[in-house]
């Protein structure tokens, strides 16, 4: 099994990997799109030339980071999940999935997974679990499925439903890399009763759409693949109108993203 694990520490944790700076990462992009600070120039470089052509994107960004916090409280709070695999994590912000899923229900445990060697950086920000809960951090590849799920059993039970977290990462994964397969492959693993909650940016909602592809890719290391659109509800829908809160900041414009969530037999 490769990957690097934190809980404390994991046995066999191999040394991180270097950071490249000079090259924009997807994580230290959406970083700097939420108004973070863990980005260098390349990825500053590579965001602003989108936003150039977007300028609505901030906005976007944070309406996926808000549809994470909601459905992870629908699912602790209204559905009884007390275990989530978030894969494509990113860089440490406000309303972490354990902060919200521990703040309904102390003992959910969390496994988190990402590539990027500045999140393993910051993985201890992930890791401030309650007493009665548990969380856990992987440094692995999506497109590494078996090694990933080998690692989440040492944190989660697999007998018991597990709410598995996509959300901005599978338009990272190429159709030649089979995206549809390797999310089969995880859900197959998990239990009845178990959630698949997903966010994609789309293909099908602005016309400057692949404008914004095209730039984004010729700056960032990983490409992006955009995709059109049995669900809970709403189904599959704008991330921003997915169980909206009463005070939640109304779009200024379209989002471009879909997202929806759905529930194993």
């Amino acid at each position: 099994m490769t990957g690097t694990w934190f809980s404390g520490v994991f046995p066999g944790s191999k040394k991180p990997a270097e950071i490249d700076t000079t090259v924009a990462h997807p994580a230290r992009v959406y970083d700097y799109w939420l108004g973070g600070k863990d980005n260098f120039a390349a990825d500053r470089e590579a965001a602003e030339r989108v936003l150039a052509i977007s300028p609505g994107l901030r906005f976007r960004v944070r309406a996926n980071r808000a549809f994470l916090v909601r459905s992870v409280r629908f699912l602790a709070s209204d559905c009884g999940v007390r275990q989530f695999l978030d894969i494509g994590t990113g860089i440490p912000t406000g309303n972490n999935t354990h902060e919200v899923a521990q703040a309904a229900a102390p003992a959910s445990r969390i496994v988190y997974v990402d590539n990027d060697p500045i999140v393993l950086a910051h993985a201890r920000a992930l890791l401030t679990s309650t007493p009665e809960g548990a969380t856990a951090y992987l440094e692995a590849d999506l497109r590494e499925p078996d090694t990933i799920l080998a690692a989440a059993r040492q944190t989660l039970d697999f007998r018991q439903p597990i709410a598995l977290m996509l959300l901005g990462i599978l338009h990272l994964i190429q159709d030649a890399e089979e995206p549809y397969q390797i999310v089969s492959h995880l859900m197959d693993a998990l239990p009845s009763g178990s959630y698949l909650v997903i966010s994609h940016p789309a293909s099908d909602i602005h016309a400057n759409q692949a404008e914004v592809q095209k730039r984004y890719n010729e700056r960032v290391a990983t490409p992006q693949t955009l995709r059109s659109h049995a669900l809970v509800p709403p189904g599959v829908v704008y991330v921003h109108t997915w169980r909206p809160d009463p005070d939640d900041e109304p779009p200024t414009e379209i989002v471009s993203a879909h997202g929806g969530m759905a529930r194993k037999p």
